[in-house]
């Protein structure tokens, strides 16, 4: 099963989304979870994928206008992925 952390910054962000806002986070990051599980690459519709000129850091969408930042860690258990939650909001956070 892989592993996160969150920085305070993705947390202060986080808390400042609407319900709705989580919810769909919530749901992207469970089939970004399925996905890395896989380990087959992620679906389409997450659009995960690396910012360009910000080497180690990715993106996800999560709505039309949500986006999270992520990078991996360290593997922490049995060679899991290891997540580190950077931003979540909308696309101005990129």
């Amino acid at each position: 099963m892989p592993t996160f952390e969150r920085l305070r910054r993705f947390d202060r962000d986080y808390a400042a989304l609407s319900d709705t806002q989580k919810d769909a986070f919530r749901s992207a990051v469970q089939k970004f979870v399925t996905d890395l599980k896989r380990g087959q690459g992620f679906r389409k519709g997450l659009r995960a994928k690396g910012i360009r000129g910000a080497p180690g850091m990715s993106e996800l969408t999560w709505a039309d206008d949500g986006r999270a930042t992520f990078s991996y860690g360290e593997s922490r258990q049995n060679d899991e992925p290891h997540i580190i939650w950077h931003r979540a909001g909308t696309h101005d956070i990129l």
